[in-house]
């Protein structure tokens, strides 16, 4: 069997590509990018991460570093979260919206903080598919002349260690005390005698880092991580790791056409700091109600409801499954869902429609999993 069937002569390749070919990864097309989907197996490398170590490629991602005159005020109109509350150090995830309130992506800010009165710098990681528009949308919304923008995509690795040893494995190799990093935090710090960003966030429900650096220290990193015994993940593991977490995945839960308020992610909404693009539609809801809401579903068995499926109500289609799986801590299947609000409840009892049979599906709170080990705000 052939590691995929794509044509993969148009997609970008990281620079650790060579070496999760060496490791005989499975690979697919994502985002523009020719990926690991997995190494040992999917539900090996999803337990690896719930109760040891495992590491992720994600150089894939969007990398963009921000520094210029009153960075963070002009940053602020494009997202709904206060970014005036960060201390350097600090990190928002957060989301660019349209003018309709719609999320254009979800996103983490670094704020690296002020290198000269009013000059403040600061790092933005988006999502791989939505790079090249996320980049014009801010293009056309910053003032360029006192903000230097550099995408640096293609010239960093970025590798996620996540786990409840990630930061104790990783400790071995960076200069810096790395238990005082909060949640969220971040700093510059050595790692085998090269300067790298090191962020204590993830997408996999775990504690852990996500470490940006150049490809030739990338490189070396990996392979001092592989002779450490982490174990090496792909997109597959990626991707059941953060439904049990119930963490979006742009393009199935949230898109251009869904808003904050509506896919849960209200706490991500300031409306105290003012304006900022959307605002008026979030106000609106904020005060109206949303009509209909992101919900967690658990199903009994191994009917597993994936993306694109109806879910149904009474006899009638209420709405459609965003992202399903089993999920390999918890050994049923979740998924998310959008329906209307009135039947967004706890308990509330579902149907999923499965290759023209229709399956029960409980609404039940998000995350499906908590992990033990993950630092709080």
């Amino acid at each position: 069997m052939a590691n995929h069937p794509e044509n993969t002569e148009t997609l970008l390749k990281t620079p650790l590509y060579p070496l999760a070919q060496q490791l005989k990864a499975r690979f697919t097309g994502f985002g523009g990018w020719d990926m690991p989907v997995q190494f040992s197996g999917i539900t090996a490398e999803h337990e690896a991460v719930r109760n040891n170590v495992g590491m992720f490629d994600i150089s894939h991602m969007g990398k963009f570093t921000l520094q210029g005159r009153n960075l963070v005020a002009q940053l602020q109109k494009l997202v709904p979260s206060d970014l005036s509350r960060l201390q350097p150090g600090q990190a928002q995830y957060s989301v660019l919206l349209n003018p309709e309130g719609g999320i254009i992506d979800d996103i983490i800010f670094y704020y690296q903080g002020e290198i000269s009165i009013g000059v403040e710098k600061g790092i933005l990681i988006v999502n791989a598919a939505t790079c090249t528009k996320d980049k014009g949308w801010l293009l056309e919304h910053l003032d360029t002349n006192s903000i230097n923008f550099q995408d640096v995509t293609q010239e960093k690795v970025l590798i996620a260690l996540q786990g409840p040893k990630a930061v104790e494995i990783l400790q071995k190799f960076v200069s810096k005390d790395l238990s005082a990093i909060k949640a969220f935090g971040h700093l510059e710090a050595t790692i085998l005698g090269k300067t790298a960003f090191i962020a204590r966030t993830g997408y996999t429900g775990e504690d852990g880092c996500e470490i940006m650096l150049d490809p030739k220290t990338g490189v070396e990193l990996w392979q001092n991580l592989i002779k450490a015994n982490v174990v090496p993940c792909g997109l597959g593991a990626r991707d059941t790791l953060r439904l049990e977490a119930a963490m979006a995945l742009y393009g199935q839960d949230i898109d251009d056409t869904t808003t904050p308020l509506e896919a849960g992610l209200g706490w991500l909404v300031h409306l105290d700091k003012g304006e900022f693009i959307g605002r008026d539609v979030l106000e609106q809801q904020k005060s109206a109600g949303v009509k209909r809401k992101l919900i967690g579903l658990q199903m009994p068995g191994r009917n597993i409801a994936r993306h694109g499926y109806q879910v149904w109500h009474e006899g009638k289609v209420v709405g459609e499954i965003t992202s399903g799986s089993l999920s390999p801590t918890l050994g049923y299947p979740v998924a998310l869902a959008y329906v209307p609000t009135e039947i967004a409840i706890a308990g509330q009892l579902l149907e999923v429609e499965i290759r023209g049979k229709k399956y029960p599906a409980t609404v039940v709170k998000r995350p499906f999993y908590r992990s033990k080990s993950r630092l709080i705000n």
